[in-house]
This record gives structure tokens, sequence and C-alpha cells, in this order.
């Protein structure tokens, strides 16, 4: 089947029923769940994952697609109207849109965010299905010894990722691997860990995990904070729908820009939406012919954040399909999904199952056409959703997590681990270990350990065969300098400064 072949395939599938009906779904399910801080898009999609396993594999991905679409543009709702991102990659858009608020011009401020979201989110599906072809023969290089460095390589990534104490984050990894060992061995018949349970010889349900980790731990906070979910005060919302489309479409050199930053960002293991959003704002600032005015309402400040946000999603899928790799906990939990309906990220998405992954990208564009309907139509009244207060929130959350839980397999195993993993990751929330490099750990340690014996099994136990390509050789290299990186560079950085001043 040829590429052009291929492509209309994708596109009949995305947009026939029930395609574009599950998209449309997604994309207000994940506007709700961006909308209300706290929630964010790794708890929406851990929370959605275990009512997709009776769909088929294709509509419950482009479901999931969906709902992290509209998570990233629904952060911008409560960071507009409450000075609350709703999500982290949300967080630059306060600098603009909630001075834009207070001015009495949040309906401009919404607008601007919801054109700029779908234009982004044109943009970067559009770029990722050009240069798909050039994708698929990059990865098909990748064979076992191969994944296995990529899978030490994201492991390393902890060290990117960490974003305080580096023994805590790496503890937090550890951690992930550890439980990641539990069950039948991946090469031998050997049960670990499983001390006589059987419900343990399958390992951890990386699902129930997910849920646990994300979905309890963050009721278990909110619980203590009480309250409102937002926080804020009275909802004032005015301005217009037009003059904020007009706002946007004066500004194309901004919105591709952003885009373009979003993009590339986003394909960066560990950067993810903050990082992208706050370098497209501070470009934005610095190519402004007035830079006095960011920080007091400045409309391309909301058109840079916003459309970098939402490109970001393509970025982040690419070493999500290509490895295995998550860009963000968003994707982490995208992985998850992908496992559960027997999808295993690798080369089997761009060659025997290149129809499903050319699906994907077709529904980021189907989400931005979505978008922009749903956000120029509740810009009225989307800020209620973040007045919900946390006794509502909590035990709809709660019970939906146990009843997803249990859904999976249909036992009371899961249960167990959703609510053990939901208080300990409360505490690890709590004393500052990282959720991201847990995840790290529980996604890439079975990837390695697998990978790991395949490679020796060829080379009869040699690690020769790990430096027997350039292109193994270059993942170590990677691996060495992400390690060493952190602790070199300040040495490098204090002799080249006693050298200069030499």
């Amino acid at each position: 089947m040829t590429d052009i072949s291929i492509v209309l395939n994708a596109i009949e599938m995305v947009f026939s029923w029930p395609g574009i009906a599950l998209i449309t779904l997604g994309v207000i399910i994940g506007v709700i769940g961006g909308s209300l801080p706290g929630v964010g898009g790794a708890l929406t999609l851990a929370i959605a994952i275990p009512f997709t396993i009776q769909l088929e594999s294709v509509n419950a991905i482009i479901f999931l697609i969906g709902a992290y679409n509209g998570v990233m543009y629904g952060g911008s709702i409560s960071a507009i109207l409450f000075n609350v991102p709703g999500s982290a990659s949300a967080a630059a858009t306060t600098l603009e849109g909630y001075p834009m608020a207070r001015e009495g011009r949040a309906v401009d401020a919404l607008t601007i965010s919801a054109v700029s979201s779908s234009i982004g989110d044109f943009l970067g599906g559009v770029a990722i299905l050009a240069i798909l072809p050039a994708l698929v023969t990059i990865v098909l290089m990748f064979g076992t010894p191969e994944y296995f460095l990529v899978a030490v390589l994201g492991l390393a990534l902890i060290i990117v990722v960490s974003e305080g104490d580096f023994l805590r984050d790496a503890m937090a990894g550890g951690f992930g691997v550890m439980l990641a060992t539990v069950g039948v061995a991946p090469m031998l018949p050997t049960s670990r860990y499983t001390f006589g349970q059987l419900g343990l010889y399958n390992g951890i349900n990386f699902v129930a995990a997910l849920i646990g980790i994300f979905a309890v731990s963050e009721m278990l906070r909110l619980s203590k904070q009480g309250g409102t979910i937002s926080r804020g005060g009275d909802i004032d919302v005015g301005g217009s729908v037009l003059s904020g489309i007009r706002t946007v479409l004066s500004k194309p050199i901004t919105l591709i820009k952003s885009s373009v930053v979003g993009l590339l960002i986003g394909a960066i293991p560990g950067s993810g939406g903050s990082v992208s959003t706050f370098v497209a704002y501070g470009e934005a600032k610095r190519a402004s012919e007035n830079p006095e005015k960011f920080g007091n309402g400045a409309e391309e400040g909301i058109v840079a954040t916003e459309s970098s946000n939402n490109a970001t999603v393509s970025g982040s899928l690419i070493p999500t399909l290509t490895f295995g790799i998550p860009g963000s906990t968003t994707t982490a939990v995208l992985i998850g999904a992908l496992m559960l309906h027997g999808i295993r990220p690798g080369p089997a998405l761009f060659s025997s199952q290149i129809n499903l992954t050319y699906s994907i990208f077709v529904s980021l564009v189907a989400c931005s056409f979505i978008i922009l309907a749903l956000g120029l139509l509740v810009v009225r009244w989307a800020g209620y959703l973040t007045t919900v207060n946390t006794s509502v929130i909590i035990p709809i959350i709660i019970v939906l997590s146990v009843l997803g839980a249990f859904s999976l397999n249909s036992n009371y195993f899961d249960v167990f681990v959703v609510l053990a993993l939901g208080i300990i990751g409360y505490f690890m929330q709590s004393y500052d270990y990282s959720l991201v490099a847990f995840l790290l750990g529980l996604i890439l340690g079975p990837i390695a350990e697998e990978n790991l014996a395949r490679s020796l099994d060829l080379s009869n136990g040699s690690l020769d065969i790990f430096f027997a390509t350039p292109l193994r050789l270059l993942l170590v290299v990677a691996t060495v300098v992400i390690v060493v990186g952190p602790y070199l560079g300040p040495v490098l950085k204090q002799q080249f400064g006693t050298t200069s001043e030499v």
C-alpha cells in the first residue's frame, strides 16, 4: 500500500463513524479534565483508559488522543480566568491571559487560546504526516540491541527530568524498575517477588499502577486542600469572539514559529509542554515590536504559548511511538493504553501496524477542527467548570478509579494495587519524589531487561554486540553524555572560566 493510500485509509477511518464521534468525546472529556486544576492530562487519561477496553484498538487510541489534545487546550481556561493553570503546560498562558481577563477581555483571551491551540494542533499533525515516511526508515534501522540501548538512554533521562534532588528521583526510578520485575521473568520460567500470590504472577498491572499513582494520589492531595478546585473568585467573562479570531490571524509568524518550537521540543523526552510554551513565549517577547506589553495582557503571548502547547502533542508522540520513551507523564499513560490494547511501541507501528500510526496522526488534524468548534462554542461558560468543589469531584474520581481497576481483569487484586500505589504516590508527591522518574523506570525497565536478554542470547553472552554498529556506538555515547554531563559540565565551565581569567 502506498503512502497516499495509507493516508487516505487513515482519513476515512478517523472521519467516519464511530471514529469522529470518539475523538469529539475525547476532546470534550479532555477539556473538562484540563480545565480543572490538579486533574490534568495524566489523571484524565488514566481514568479513561479502563473504559476503552471494549473498543477496538484504533478507536481506543484515537479517543485517547482526542482527550490528550483536549487537556492541552483545556488547561488554558482556568489559567486565563483564575490565574491557576489546569496543567503545567498552561502555566505560561497565565502570564498574559489572566491580565486580559482582569481587564474584562476574558472572551478575547479564551478565543485566542482556542484558535491558537487549534492551529498549533493542525500544523503539528500535518508536519508529522509529512515526515512520517522518513521516520519509518529510521525506526526500521533499530533491532534488539538498539532497543536495549534506547531503554538505557531513557532511564538515564531521569537525570534530565530531575527537578530537585537527583538522589530522590533516582530512587523513584529504581522503585519503578523494581515493580516492573515482579512476576515471571521474560526469558526464563522463573517467578520473582510473587510471594506465592497468584495475582502477582503476571506482574503489576501497568494501567492499575497509573490509576493509583495519579488518580488516587491526586484525590488524597485535594482532600487535604478542601474548598473549590479553582480557589478563585467571581467569574467575569467579557470581550469578543471575532476580535479574538482577528488577533490570531494577524500574527501568522508567531503562530508558525511557536508551533515549530512546540513540535521540536515535544520530541525531546522529559521536556514537554511546560518547556516548549515558555521557550515560545520568550521568543515571542524577543521578536515583538512592543515587548513592554508582555506581562500586561499581550495577545501574542497567548498566541505563542497555546500554539506551541498543542503542537507539543505531535512532537511528544515521536519518542512515544518509536521507542516507547514517554516525553511526559501524559504520554507515559498513553503508552499504558497502547500496551493494554496489545500495541507495543517500536518497529511494528511503522511496518505491520502502519495504518494505526497514520490514524493516530490524522486524528491530531481532526482534533484541531473539534477544538476550534468546541472552544468557540463554550468560551462564555467554560469557566464555570473551574468552580467544582473537591467534595464533589473526589468521590466521583475514587469510584471511577476503583471501577476502572476492577474492569481491567475482573479481580480485586488490581483494586488493591490502585489503592496501595495511590497512597505511595501521595507520599512521593509530598516529599518531592518524581512521578516522571517512577514512570520511566516502570515503563523502560521491562523493555531494557527483555532486550538485554535477547541481545546476549544472540551474541552468546558477549557485550561486543552493543558496540558493533555506528548507531549503537552513538546511543552508548549519548547515554554516557547524559549521565556525566551534569557533573562534568560545571567542572569544565569552571576550568574554562579560570583559563579565560588567566
